[in-house]
This record gives structure tokens, C-alpha cells and sequence, in this order.
């Protein structure tokens, strides 16, 4: 090999292996300094579009987790206050007994019907719940999203406690007593006690339904947050590892270019 001076190949080449050397370090620091092994798009640019969408889809879980629950918060809180209902209707089938007692005077049932007439106004009163401003009953139903995607769903069917044609309704708008309704039969107050108690069994057969969408959807964000973490996520052990390789490669390189060029004095020893 000749002896030069305008060209150092063998710094030129150290040059180059040092700075491939220094840019993996960088790249080994910014992984363990962020925890992702994907640090910019270059990295991995398949890799980081199906995280992003395998993260959105995570999120999207979450936010429908959310609605189940505040889906059977509304229905705790509409079954909370059938059962106040249940109760109420309880009272007056009991009034109703009391007052078809023969041995009652007039002044006994007027009694028993002040009652009544109290009661019929709360459970007038009790149609008109509502929760987070939204009606408690009616005839509309709700349609909650159980799936991040909204693919799936589970209708809150529409329960009209105030429908006439049930019975309740026909009590609680009447506003009247036992005396002044006069023909008003126990099968009917007893009917809309049946009516309650099928509007609860529905409300708890719709909660256990929203508990499991939402146990399906927790278990399926957990394995979309896996996944993407197999994607970004770096495995320190390993790169700690490439970490100390390329840590001794720069301070190798670092010291190999030195000697490079210091080789270049040999042409001045022969020429001094």
C-alpha cells in the first residue's frame, strides 16, 4: 500500500463506522429513555400505523365501558324508584282492604281515602323521574353501544309507568281517594303492582346483560393494549444489551480514528 497524504482511507472508513455506531447509541438511548421502540416513523412505519389503530380501538373500549356504566347507573336509579313505586302500591291495595272493612264509619274512610289520595299524587310524582335530565320512563327506548366499533348494542327497552292501560297509570292520575273513585277494584291496583314488578325483572335482566358487554369489552381492551404493546414497547433487557455494544463500538471507533490519523505522519518522517 502506497504511503499518502491527500487521502486517509482508513479514516475516512473509521469516520463513517463511528458515526453508524454513534447514531445506533442514540437511537438505544432514545428507546430506553421513551420506552418505545418505535421513536419516529422511520423505525417502523408498518409497525407504528397498526398501533395507531390497535390504540384507538383501546380507547374507543374504554369510552364504551363508560356508557355501560353510566347506562346501568340509569338503570339503578329507574329501579330504585319502581321499587319506591311497588312499595306505594303496596299501601294503597292495604287502604283499599282497610276501607271495605264494613265495620268503618264515615269518618274512618275519609281518613283512609286522605291517604290514598296523597299516595296517588307521589306515584304521579314518581313517573316524572328523571336522571342526568333524562326521563326515567317512557315509551322510547335506548340503545346503548356494547362494542367499540358499535357493532353491537343492547336496547334498554322503554318502561311507561304512567300508561294508563297498565293500571298505574290510571291510579296515579287520578288524584282522587278510595271514596271518590268508588269503583275501583283491588284487581286493579293488584294489576298494576304486576305491571312494577315485570318493569323490574326486565330492568335487572338488562343490567345483567350491560355486565357482561361491559366484562367482554374490559377484557377486550386489555388484549388490543398487549398487542400494541408488542408492537411499540421495547424490551429493555435487549436493548440495554444493544446499548452496551454500541456504547463500546463509539469508544472504539472514537479511538481507532484517532489512530488514523495520526497514521498520516509516516509521510512526514520521510520527507523531514
Amino acid at each position: 500500500m502506497s504511503v499518502v497524504i491527500n487521502t486517509n482511507y482508513a479514516a475516512t472508513v473509521a469516520s463513517n463506522n463511528l458515526a453508524a455506531s454513534n447514531s445506533m447509541l442514540q437511537r438505544s438511548l432514545n428507546r430506553l429513555s421513551s420506552g418505545s421502540k418505535i421513536v419516529n416513523p422511520a423505525d417502523d412505519a408498518g409497525g407504528l400505523a397498526v398501533s395507531m389503530k390497535l390504540s384507538a380501538a383501546a380507547k374507543r373500549s374504554g369510552a364504551a365501558a363508560t356508557n355501560i356504566g353510566n347506562s346501568v347507573s340509569f338503570l339503578q336509579t329507574q329501579d330504585g324508584v319502581l321499587k319506591v313505586a311497588g312499595k306505594v302500591l303496596d299501601r294503597m291495595s292495604e287502604l283499599k282492604t282497610l276501607y271495605s272493612d264494613p265495620t268503618k264509619n264515615s269518618d274512618d274512610k275519609a281518613n283512609y281515602d286522605a291517604e290514598f289520595t296523597q299516595l296517588t299524587n307521589q306515584l304521579d310524582s314518581l313517573t316524572d323521574e328523571k336522571f342526568n335530565g333524562v326521563s326515567l320512563f317512557g315509551s322510547t327506548d335506548l340503545t346503548v353501544n356494547v362494542s367499540e366499533d358499535g357493532s353491537q348494542s343492547v336496547t334498554i327497552a322503554g318502561k311507561d309507568l304512567a300508561d294508563s292501560a297498565s293500571g298505574v297509570g290510571a291510579l296515579a292520575d287520578s288524584g282522587t281517594g278510595i271514596g271518590s273513585l268508588g269503583s275501583i277494584s283491588l284487581s286493579t291496583i293488584t294489576d298494576a303492582i304486576q305491571t312494577v314488578a315485570t318493569m323490574r325483572a326486565n330492568n335487572g335482566a338488562e343490567q345483567s346483560r350491560l355486565g357482561f358487554a361491559s366484562e367482554v369489552l374490559t377484557v377486550n381492551k386489555a388484549n388490543l393494549e398487549a398487542a400494541n404493546s408488542r408492537i411499540t414497547d421495547v424490551d429493555v433487557a435487549s436493548e440495554s444489551t444493544q446499548l452496551a455494544r454500541w456504547n463500546i463500538l463509539v469508544q472504539s471507533g472514537t479511538a481507532m480514528l484517532a489512530q488514523a490519523n495520526q497514521s498520516a505522519q509516516v509521510a512526514l518522517r520521510l520527507i523531514s
